[in-house]
């Protein structure tokens, strides 16, 4: 989301994008509870997956009703709109956009009609043949009148098409038909009238996990959304498992093999520190890589600070490794949410002390580590480094704790494309001189895996070394906007020509983003 929110330290810089993740998601079947404001809580604990749109759907057992709208949780809904939501099950989503446009057609739980009454879908991740499911809803239901038909550019308006499509199946075995035809990154959490639903890719890239309520259960992306509403922790959603709940209680079924490649950039940055992935709790995934960094690269300094938040764990680390004093540098403005003000080019340049503003009287005249998670395409680190130095350093040492970012993600994270990526055209010294710093230093592939504690081949790691453990589909049907284009078909010599006559190209920013090395590498 260009613009900002107040909780991602990317978005230091105004129109400054940084690393987005595609949603976060959350359900909850419990009678006798308050699901809509269960739900409003849970989401609120998502916010950081996505700042565009929320939305959350109920049922009382006789009908669905759904309210959603554009901005952060706490702006769509207020206490009416919640005690608006009657029932005993919940489905709740909070929206960045990784396919289709930030729009409020857009936004989700998605609905659709089903053989005995309605579905509500929330998504997170993104899909990579959402062109062939397409296809798929065009050859099965031509007649299919969802949101689809509305104006819904998204790969999740597709999975409801083909979940709703059949009318002489139950929602449960047609989901189990329809999820092992879905490939990419998918955590789904989804309802009818009577039952809870949820399923996660074969993979399992993005975290979904399962808690216990007094009087119910609980989905959700992140354990800290089952923290904030009293729900124990019970286990993760498996990967290639669909769960139901209902008045029987839980049941579990497999529709695919596991093939675990969880994203490692969940645990770099995405998720909450105070969330607990496969075991392995964030917080401490973060700090052993600001050790580890420590080790890989040293330096002479007076003082160890973050870049206000994400960077925080990762500079305790590093200062522990060290020996070198951690202290505040920077104080962030808390209150700082999305504006959608544009600035013009003199406020723009001075944009960074909106959220940002340097603790002259603690770094004048010291030699400082600046400990960082990630440099996209180093605007924000290039802005820091300047105001560090105006405010007195006497030299500005840049430690990131990952690698550099040098692919796209196509499994529900949005960097910039491979061409605004610095890291993709210049090496560590250029990219040292580009931003302003003394010195600078990325954490090993090995460092940071190893911080994680999981099995390499258990991690998905496309965005640092361009291997993708999820098969790509040409250029042409990646992108953003491939649902707002003009409908492909193929031709008799098996090429694809666009409703218009043309032959489809890449978005523009996927021409540059694919044109570095081989796009399409697997393991």
């Amino acid at each position: 989301m260009a613009g900002g929110d107040g909780l991602l330290s990317h978005d230091l810089l105004p129109g400054e994008k940084g690393p987005q993740d595609a949603c976060g998601v959350f359900g909850v079947w419990a009678p006798g509870e308050e699901v809509a404001k269960l739900s409003y809580f849970g989401l609120y604990a998502l916010q950081h997956r996505g700042q565009e749109s929320a939305g959350i759907a109920t049922s009382d057992g006789d009908k669905i009703l759904i309210y959603k709208d554009m901005g952060l949780v706490s702006q769509v809904f207020n206490e009416n709109a919640l005690n608006s939501l009657p029932g005993h099950i919940a489905v709740g989503h909070t929206r960045y956009s990784t396919t289709g446009a930030s729009s409020w057609q857009n936004a989700q739980p998605t609905l659709g009609s089903t053989a005995s009454g309605t579905v509500a879908l929330g998504h997170n991740g993104n899909l990579t043949n959402t062109a062939e499911l397409m296809q798929l809803v065009h050859e099965r239901y031509p007649q299919h009148d969802g949101e689809l038909s509305r104006g819904n550019t998204t790969d999740t308006a597709v999975v409801t098409a083909l979940l709703t499509g059949d009318l002489d199946h139950t929602l449960e075995s047609t989901a189990l038909e329809v999820l092992p035809k879905l490939r990419g990154a998918f955590c789904l959490v989804f309802m009818d009238e009577h039952t809870l639903y949820a399923a996660r890719d074969p993979q399992g890239v993005r975290p979904l996990v399962l808690g216990r309520l007094e009087r119910g259960w609980v989905v959700a992306s992140e354990t800290a959304a089952l923290d904030i509403v009293g729900a124990s922790f019970v286990r993760e959603v498996e990967p290639g498992e669909l769960i139901a709940i209902d008045e029987n209680g839980l049941r579990s079924q497999r529709f695919a093999t596991e093939k675990r490649a969880g994203c490692v950039f969940e645990y770099v940055y995405l998720a909450r520190p105070d969330t607990t992935i496969a075991g392995r709790g964030v917080y401490e995934a973060r700090v052993e890589m600001g050790r580890q960094l420590a080790r890989e690269h040293e330096a002479e300094a007076d003082l160890v600070i973050p870049t206000p938040e994400s960077g925080t764990p990762a500079a305790i680390g590093y200062a522990q490794a060290s020996g070198i004093p951690f202290g505040q540098g920077l104080v962030k403005n808390s209150y700082v949410g999305r504006t959608f003000i544009q600035p013009s080019q003199t406020i723009r340049q001075r944009g960074i002390k909106l959220k940002l503003n340097p603790l002259k009287e603690v770094i004048k005249g010291k030699r400082l580590v600046v400990v960082d998670d990630s440099i996209v395409r180093g605007n924000t680190q290039r802005a820091l480094v300047s105001m560090l130095r105006e405010a007195g350093a006497a030299e500005v040492h840049v430690r990131i704790s990952s690698p550099p970012i040098t692919w796209p993600c196509f499994y529900g994270i949005d960097f910039a494309s491979r061409a605004e990526l610095i890291a993709t055209g210049l090496g560590v010294e250029e990219v040292r001189q580009s931003i302003g710093a003394d010195s600078l230093g990325y954490l090993s592939e090995d460092g940071m895996i190893d911080a994680t504690e999981q099995p390499r081949e258990r991690l998905c790691t496309a965005c640092f070394t361009g291997k993708y453990p999820i098969e790509l589909p040409d250029a042409h049907h990646l992108g953003k906007n491939l649902l707002e284009r003009p409908v492909v078909a193929p031709t008799d010599d098996g090429s694809d020509v666009t409703s218009d006559g043309c032959e489809p190209g890449p978005d523009a920013e996927f021409e540059p983003l694919l044109s570095y090395g081989d796009p399409g590498r697997q393991e």
